[in-house]
Parts: structure tokens; C-alpha cells; sequence
């Protein structure tokens, strides 16, 4: 793999407690009052969500390509979801990256070099404010790291570092490719999401999620509702079931088949689009026997371009609904403005007089 790939920079810490440690402790029984978060647990299954087969996006059969981009425009507006099938990412690459992940978290030392980290890599439990600006804490560890423009991993394990950065790779090529179709379905060029955007300069952020097992998966919570905020976001996981999106106003349990991409529009391809694409409120649940890894990347524009809808689709709609905003200026009100429901789209939307 590429020897050019640049080091790490770490800070050291001292904090040696996470949730993964907390939940292998033999007196554990309940769960602590500080990750205590009562939700309604109602949710169905569905097999509704639609299923996009990326080889046939790319065939070279017009007819057959032409009837899948159409189902791929309907995913993006009816559910803000789709499960991403031949994608052509090897299944290899997907088991190899889930398989360090999980490595990674059964490393404390390796974890505590990154928790009070001010650099690029930040291992962290999470928190997030409720209405009365009272932290919550989510029964879940991650990492989050920068892959692109800039590359940054972790130390180890060994070899994370050559397949984060191949899968990171991969994963923004796919992504470029059904951004590059989701443009014709609104009636633009394909390259117009890419050249107005800037793509190729795309900020990526990779995290990986390990919700371990839970003695009260009821009183907790491993990720509180919401919406992603960049273009595109990429989730894998390791076989357990956890991830329940909301549509229609109900929520509904994801069923990703192996070696599966479940895809999700984001906040600023909802923006783009003047609402037509949704992104659409998700949350993550934990279980009482098995440990849930999930891997996700956020694939976004450069941190430059401008958030706003389409110059087209506003002439076409009549007026804009959302206001513009530099990508960098709208993940800063993101990261300061984190409220158990609250949507940071709400800082952008136009409403009506």
C-alpha cells in the first residue's frame, strides 16, 4: 500500500474509562443514571427500504440503466435511504476494514492516546445536550478520524491505516459516481453536484461505532435520533441489527445483507436539491448479548464550496428553501448547536411568511 500515507499526530491522556469497559464489568446489572435515556422502543421491520444495484447504475444497457436511476431518485425521495448492492468495493476490503475496527476497540491504551486528543483522530463515549442543556451519554465508544482531503488513522492496529485509506478510496469513488447520477434525476448535468461542489477536494470523515452489550437496552440509548450533515453518508457493521430510521413518522429496523452499503442522504443533499431529497432522522439501539460494530463514512463537498439549492432548481421551484451557507460555517453551527431534537437544517430553512 502506499508508503507516501503521513503519521499520526496524538496527544496523550489520562482518562481511562469508556463504555465498552463499563459494560464488561461483572457488577454491572442496571444502567448508570449519566446514560439513562428513556425513548419509545416502537419500531417495526420493514423490507420496503429500497435496494439500488450499483452495476446496473453503471450498465451499459441504457434502458436497464435508465430504470435504475429513476428508482435510485425515488429512494433519495421517499425514504433518504437505500441499501447499496455491487457496488464493487471487494468483500474483502469490507470484512478486512470491520475486523481492525473491532480490533481497535479492544486496545485501551491504543484508544486513550486519541480521547483527549485536539488533533484529527478523537476516541470519545459521546455526549449530546437535551433542551435543558443537561449532557446525555450514549451507550456507545467511537472513533472519528479525517481521510480526505488530508489522511489521518490511528496508530494501530497493524494494517489499519492501508485499509482504511483503500476502503476510504473506494467508498468516495462510489459515492462521486451516484452523486454525479443523482444530478440528472433532478434534471442537471451529471457533473454539476461534482464541478459546483468541488469533489475532488470532498472533506471525508470515517468513524467506527462499537455498542457493546447492554444489561438494560430499554433505559439507554446507543445514538440519539438525527440527520447527518454532509452529502452522502456510507454505513457497514458487523451483521448486528441496530441501526431503525424514521419514515412517515414511524420508525422501522434496517435489514442490510452482507457486503451491503446502507446509504443515506444527508443534510446539505436535502439542501441542494430544495427539499426534494430527504434527510431523514435515524437512531441506533443496543442489545443485551452481542456487541453492534457499525463503520460509517461521511462523504461531503470541500469545506470551501457553498450549501445551497441549485440556481436550476430554485428557477424551478420558484424560490429557495433553504438560505446558502459555506460547508465549513454549517458543520461549525452543527458541532455547537448539538440538541436531542434539533436539526441544524432548521438554521438554513426559509420559512414561509
Amino acid at each position: 500500500m502506499a508508503s507516501h500515507l503521513p503519521q499520526p499526530s496524538v496527544e496523550p491522556s489520562n482518562i481511562n474509562s469508556c463504555v465498552k469497559i463499563l459494560a464488561e464489568s461483572a457488577d454491572l446489572k442496571s444502567v448508570p443514571s449519566k446514560f439513562s435515556f428513556i425513548h419509545d422502543p416502537t419500531c417495526s421491520n420493514s423490507d420496503s427500504i429500497p435496494i439500488i444495484d450499483f452495476s446496473l447504475l453503471i450498465s451499459s444497457n441504457p434502458d436497464q440503466r435508465s430504470k435504475v436511476i429513476q428508482e435510485l431518485g425515488k429512494a433519495c425521495n421517499e425514504w433518504g435511504f437505500f441499501v447499496l448492492v455491487n457496488h464493487g468495493i471487494p468483500e474483502t476490503l469490507v470484512k478486512a476494514i470491520v475486523d481492525r475496527c473491532t480490533e481497535f476497540f479492544d486496545l485501551p491504551e491504543e484508544k486513550r492516546k486519541y480521547e483527549t486528543s485536539s488533533g484529527p483522530v478523537k476516541h470519545s463515549t459521546g455526549s449530546i445536550l437535551n433542551s435543558s442543556k443537561e449532557g446525555i451519554f450514549q451507550w456507545r465508544d467511537f472513533i472519528h478520524t479525517v481521510v480526505h482531503p488530508e489522511y489521518h488513522f490511528p496508530d494501530k492496529p497493524q494494517n489499519l491505516r492501508e485499509i482504511l485509506y483503500e476502503y476510504a478510496e473506494n467508498s468516495r469513488s462510489v459515492s462521486k459516481k451516484l452523486l454525479q447520477l443523482l444530478s440528472t434525476t433532478m434534471g442537471l448535468e451529471e457533473g454539476f453536484i461534482d464541478e459546483t461542489r468541488n469533489l475532488n477536494s470532498s472533506f471525508q470523515i470515517f468513524a467506527a461505532n462499537c455498542y457493546p452489550p447492554c444489561p438494560q437496552p430499554d433505559k439507554t440509548i446507543g445514538t440519539l435520533p438525527h440527520t447527518d450533515p454532509r452529502l452522502l453518508t456510507f454505513l457497514i457493521h458487523n451483521g448486528v441489527a441496530g441501526l431503525q430510521i424514521e419514515h412517515n413518522g414511524k420508525w422501522f429496523s434496517t435489514n442490510s445483507p452482507q457486503n451491503s452499503i446502507l446509504v443515506n442522504v444527508a443534510d446539505q443533499l436535502e439542501i441542494f436539491s430544495n427539499g426534494k431529497y430527504k434527510s431523514v432522522k435515524h437512531r441506533a439501539v443496543v442489545n443485551e448479548q452481542t456487541t453492534r460494530l457499525s463503520i460509517v463514512l461521511f462523504n461531503g463537498p470541500a469545506s470551501d464550496a457553498i450549501v445551497s439549492p441549485a440556481s436550476k432548481l430554485i428557477q424551478r421551484d420558484g424560490r429557495p428553501l433553504y438560505r446558502p451557507m459555506k460547508c465549513i460555517e454549517y458543520m461549525k453551527i452543527r458541532q455547537k448547536d448539538r440538541v436531542v431534537g434539533y436539526s441544524s437544517l432548521d438554521c438554513v430553512k426559509i420559512l414561509d411568511n
